[in-house]
Formats: structure tokens, sequence, C-alpha cells
């Protein structure tokens, strides 16, 4: 006998009319909705022997259904048989099931434990991020991962918190919407964190790292409170890693107070500061970057190229598929627009700085290409120390934006938008700032019309870059 279920509510029914039937737990093929085939018994099984229900009803103790009803969720193949298993011996009055001493009891009670765990760190890790205003979308969205099947639970306790503020759950199996009022079940919608854009996060991380003190930090501590499965999907754990490894190469030392180690009274402090921090060269070239999770898929990080000190410097958004084999930037079809551009606008390419906003390339697999896929705003922030190294460095009187992602990033500012600037030049930190669109755009547009305007618009910019930037002497 064969019994799908999609639910513990659906499971208690049929285990209901199987047990009132007296068929034994080795009669029943139980299988999720999800399962094509058995799970663990053969398809040619001998037929149940059944019988008429039997007059009494099957009652059971409060405690006894909530264990059922948790490990219900816990993942694993034979969950419903299990529990039918259990609920038969039940029936048979072996009430020693409920022990930890006997051997389904104590799974049972593994199950319960693991499921409450999972509930607990969904409860403490799930990181909102507030998306920008749109007309029937929920305005904070979550990505999580979790290892039991507990998104029903937490989205009622998220809903019972957040009051009437619209949000979504995503995960890889489901999704969980709040509309202010009710829930609603959904499938799959999103494949990880990096398919949300929060114009807030930029503000978060500035936070996070303004109140990180070196000293203080216990790395053992914090990665026993926090589950290294967990941090892939928290903002801050793009940062945290470089901070980490700040802390352990010298930072410590400049977190200490400056009275450590000359301090008076009864306790003497014999190891002065500055030889228990002695101090180390930081892992700060761009190969070693390790601040977002890019690097993984990429072939290696693309630096910006150009004069030592340069008048212009031209921002892009990340290397595309050439540029992250050649290491180079602007040299693939983008780059072939980007040339044609300079040399109509009089703008000498080995006269400019080049570089991106995102060193390392992001994409995603179709068929046998590699296509672009633009940075999460974590990752541009991530990032934004070696656009702001090469800024100190260059020191360029006029930066030209390719594109919203490099106007964010030049701007330190998740909000910018292309529209809000691109209409004349403006002062940022002491420099000219012009915003045009990115060459790909111009691959990218709908006809021959676009293409011309979009190309006419990087054009007056360049040219608009060129008359800002007064020449250098000498």
């Amino acid at each position: 006998m064969r019994k799908v279920v999609r639910s513990f509510d659906e499971w208690r029914a049929a285990a209901r009319d199987l047990i009132g039937r007296r068929v034994a737990p080795e009669y029943v093929e139980w299988a999720g909705s999800e399962d094509e085939g058995d799970l663990f018994t053969a398809p040619d099984a001998a037929p149940a022997p059944v019988e008429p229900p039997a007059a009494p009803g099957l009652l059971l103790p409060r405690a006894f259904v909530e264990m059922l009803a948790a490990a219900a969720c816990y993942s694993a193949a034979d969950r419903w048989a299990f529990l039918y298993k259990l609920l038969w011996r039940w029936q048979r009055g072996e009430r020693e099931l409920m022990s930890a001493a006997d051997p389904d009891g104590a799974r049972l009670h593994n199950m319960v434990k693991a499921v409450h765990r999972e509930e607990h760190d969904m409860h403490a890790y799930v990181r909102f991020r507030e998306r920008p205003e749109q007309a029937g979308a929920p305005r904070f969205v979550a990505w999580f991962e979790p290892t039991h099947d507990v998104l029903p639970q937490v989205a009622r306790h998220f809903a019972n918190r957040m009051g009437r503020a619209t949000w979504m759950i995503a995960t890889p199996s489901a999704t969980v919407l709040w509309d202010g009022e009710r829930l609603h079940d959904a499938p799959p919608r999103m494949r990880s964190a990096a398919d949300i854009e929060d114009s807030g996060e930029a503000l978060w991380l500035t936070y996070y790292r303004s109140i990180f003190n070196p000293a203080r930090l216990n790395a053992d501590l914090l990665r026993s409170h926090i589950p290294s499965r967990f941090w892939k999907n928290l903002p801050e754990g793009a940062i945290v890693p470089a901070m980490i490894s700040g802390a352990a190469n010298g930072d410590r030392r400049t977190g200490q107070t400056s009275t450590v180690g000359r301090r008076g009274g009864a306790t003497t402090i014999a190891v002065t500061p500055e030889r228990a921090q002695p101090q180390r060269d930081a892992p700060d070239t761009l190969d070693q970057c390790r601040r977002c999770e890019l690097w993984r898929n990429a072939t290696q990080a693309v630096p910006g190229v150009g004069p030592k000190k340069a008048r212009i410097m031209l921002v892009g958004e990340q290397p595309g598929d050439q540029e992250d084999l050649q290491g180079l930037p602007f040299v693939g079809p983008a780059g072939a627009v980007l040339d044609r551009a300079l040399a109509e606008a009089g703008v000498a390419r080995d006269q400019v700085y080049l570089t991106n906003a995102v060193k390392h390339f992001k994409w995603e697999l179709r068929g046998k290409r590699r296509l672009h896929k633009t940075p999460a705003q974590r990752e541009v922030s991530a990032c934004h120390v070696w656009l702001e190294e090469e800024l100190a460095r260059v020191k360029p009187e006029v930066v030209v934006a390719l594109g919203a992602t490099a106007l964010k990033s030049v701007m330190r500012d998740g909000g910018a938008t292309m529209s809000a600037v691109m209409d004349a030049p403006f002062q940022h930190e002491g420099r000219w700032v012009v915003a045009v669109y990115h060459p790909s755009f111009v691959l990218r547009a709908r006809d021959e019309e676009s293409r011309k305007q979009a190309y006419e618009v990087i054009v007056a910019g360049l040219r608009e870059a060129l008359k800002l930037a007064p020449a250098r002497s000498g």
C-alpha cells in the first residue's frame, strides 16, 4: 500500500486511517510529493491485509503529538515511515518509545532537537534586506538555506514580530510571503542572497566596520557562536574575514589603549603592547583579496591600468569574460566600443587610467558561455577599498563613471542613480565626476537609434571630461 503525503496534517490523516485498519508498518510505502519512486520497499511488495476500522479512536498525549509534528520537519527520506512506526508501537502499548533509552525514542529525540535548533538558527540568522519601493513587491526580502523544513513555523514567528510590513523569505525549495495580513506559500523564486539588492547595505557595512575593535577580537569565540554555513548569507560576512585577517596581522595593536603596559599599582604587566603585538605586513595585494566571494569563481583579479598620474580616470562596473582571462580592463567587446568613443572624443587611451568598481568577474553559466551578472551592492562595497587606493594614488582631476554600478562606487552611495546626475558634471570629494552609459549598454540596446543615442552620450561625456581636466605641466 503506497501513501503520498505533503505535510504533517496529510500524514496524520493517512496514519489514523491505517492504524484504524490495523495495517502494519511493513505493508506501507510512504513517499513525499517530490519522490518519484518508493523510499524503502520494493514496488512488488505483498498487498497489505486490511480490516474494517477499529471501534476505539486513536488517542495520543499532546507531548507525543508535538514531538511527531516537530520530527516531521526533519529532512530524512524515511521520516514518514519512521513516524508511522512510532505510532504503530504506541498503539500496541509500547510506551518505552518515548524514552531516549529506546533506539527509536533516541532517534525521535535527536530529530526533534535538530529541528528546534534549526528554528532557533533561522530566527537568529535570517537577514531581511530592504528593497526599493515597488508596487506589489515585498518591502523586505531574506534568503536562507535551512537544513530542515522549518520555513512554515519560522514564517509564523516573523509574521507576529514584523506587523504589517510586507516581506518574503526565500529558500532553495520554497518561498513564503507576508502581505501584512496573511502568509502565502510560493515556489522557489531566488537562487542565492546575491539576487537581493539592498540600498541600505552599504550604510550597514560602514557602521559594522566602525564598531569593530581589533584589540577585542576573539576569532575562535566568534566562529563558535555563528556556524560557518551561515556566514555566506550574512551581509557582514563579506567583510569579516578581512577584518579578522587585519587583526591577526597587526591591527590589534592600533586598537589597544596607549596606557597598556604602563599602569601603576600592584599588578605588573610584564610584556609591553609593542612586544605582545608586533607589527606585521598586512595582506594588501589585490591578488590576495578575499573581501567577498567573487574571487572563488574568477580566473584572476583585474587591476586598473594607465599612467601613474592621470588627469582622467574611467571607472567601469567589473571585468567581463575576456578581461577575466587576460587580466586587463576593457579588452572585450565593450572595450572596443570604448576605444572608438575615446578616439572620437579626442582622448588618448594611453593617457587615461582604466579600472573597474569590482575587480573580479561575476558570471553565471548559460550553456558553455559565462554571462555577466551584475554585482550586488555588498560586493561593490567590499571592493571599494581598491578603488579608494587607486584614486589616492593616481589623483585624477576627473572621474568618468561608466554606468550605475561605477557611479554608486565612486560616490559611496548605494542609492545613486544615473538619471539624477547624467545631465551635467558635478563635484565630489574635490574632483569632477562625469556619469555616462557603460559601453556594454550600447551593445545591448534594442535598436539602431537607441545604440546611436547611448554612444553619443558616452562620446559627449568623454569630451566634457577632457575639458574639465587641465593639462599637467612637466
